[in-house]
């Protein structure tokens, strides 16, 4: 009797847990969708940027519940954050959570892999994936040199750029020039306090330039990394006095020296969104004299994903947002700079020509970096298991 009554248990509660990864993705478009109508997304993702918060609330809501009848609730959660929420579910084994869409990317992909925090491989289902992806191109197979393996479908593309104030200072064309800029206009540059995703770029920038490039760290074992990326750590402590507050203290975020920026207070800030000065611009925050740069040695370059977790309460609705987000419509409205500014993913040679006129047709700035220069000038992320060790060095040897 026992035993009956737990089967019986056993039974029920595989009856109430939503329905597996390979169920889902067995099922037909057509049926993903149907199940999908009438769900809520709750997409996580970073929420400091007013621009693209109110895209998503907006455009994305919008479209999504006038095609689909799905509606789009967005939390502002870093990676962190929703990571260790994840990290907690699955410890106490909770099949149903309460997050059906991620933002994501680096590291944090690499962490919510190893960890199984992740739906399963489901790319290949979304139809916008199929129809406009180069599914071979490196930064669809990779994210920051780690295997995707479909468990991230790609959002967008970022390119890290600097943003100068054209009316104060010109903009340097070396990373030695950047470095001689620095210390001959006292007080007006710094960077965000790593862990900041900007801030942190800014520092692999200093890595490939002062250790020797960026291909031996794709070849570099764990106990040789400190010591390598020593350099950078030196040149980040010389630099230290002609920081804003002689680098006594640091902005916290990027939104902060954003603010120190458009303030006067620094003459540079920074950026992975290469339309960002023309956005700012155009919604008066930065002067009208602002303009952006790259230097000769190129900068970082990478893709941005979206992914959904293990326990999705709504996987297919998840699924249809992730498809309509590959979407001509979504991408090329996206990469408008007073919309976001962000770079499409969608592969050029897969577009019909009235679609590729558009997106050239778009006006990304007078101070926005030529998409050619961009192109000529894309460097790689780094491997994703060495940014918290960058991170960690860095707090310990430069912030302390």
């Amino acid at each position: 009797m026992k035993k009956i009554i737990t089967a019986l248990i056993i039974t029920l509660l595989l009856l109430s847990l939503p329905a597996a990864a390979a169920e889902v993705l067995d099922k037909s478009w057509e049926e993903i969708v149907n199940e999908a109508e009438g769900e809520t997304v709750n997409f996580y993702m970073f929420g400091g940027d007013r621009r693209i918060n109110n895209w998503v609330d907006t455009f994305v809501a919008d479209n999504l519940k006038e095609e689909y009848n799905i509606h789009v609730h967005r939390v502002p959660m870093g990676p962190d954050d929703y990571l260790n929420k994840l990290l907690g579910e699955k410890q106490i084994g909770r099949q149903q959570g309460s997050i059906d869409l991620l933002w994501i990317n680096g590291e944090n992909f690499k962490v919510a892999r190893e960890n199984e925090l992740l739906f399963g491989s489901f790319t290949e289902k979304l139809p916008n994936f199929n129809k406009y992806i180069d599914q071979n191109a490196e930064g669809v197979t990779h994210d920051f040199g780690y295997p995707t393996e479909g468990y991230e479908a790609p959002y967008g593309k970022a390119q890290f750029s600097f943003v100068y104030d054209s009316a104060k200072t010109e903009a340097p064309a070396t990373f030695a020039e950047l470095t001689a800029w620095i210390k001959d206009n006292p007080g007006k540059f710094t960077y965000a306090a790593l862990p900041d995703f900007t801030g942190s770029a800014f520092v692999r920038h200093v890595i490939y330039n002062t250790c020797g490039g960026y291909q031996k760290f794709y070849e570099m074992q764990e106990e040789e990394f400190v010591k390598a990326i020593q350099p950078a750590v030196d040149y980040l402590k010389e630099i230290e006095p002609y920081l804003w507050r002689e680098g006594e203290s640091y902005p916290a975020t990027q939104a902060q020296l954003d603010n120190l920026y458009a303030d006067g207070e620094v003459w540079m800030t920074m950026g992975y969104h290469p339309t960002k000065a023309a956005g700012e611009i155009e919604k008066g925050n930065f002067p009208a004299s602002s303009r952006s740069f790259v230097i000769e040695e190129g900068t970082i370059s990478n893709t941005h994903f979206l992914a959904v977790p293990f326990n999705a309460p709504q996987p297919e609705a998840a699924l249809v947002a992730a498809n309509f987000l590959l979407s001509f419509e979504a991408q090329y409205n996206k990469m408008i700079p007073a919309n976001w500014g962000d770079f499409t993913v969608l592969d050029f040679d897969k577009l019909s020509e009235q679609e590729r006129r558009k997106f050239e047709n778009i006006d990304l700035g007078e101070a926005t970096v030529p998409l050619a220069e961009l192109e000529a000038h894309r460097v790689p992320e780094i491997p994703a298991k060495w940014v918290p060790m960058i991170e960690e060095v860095w707090s310990a040897e430069v912030a302390r």
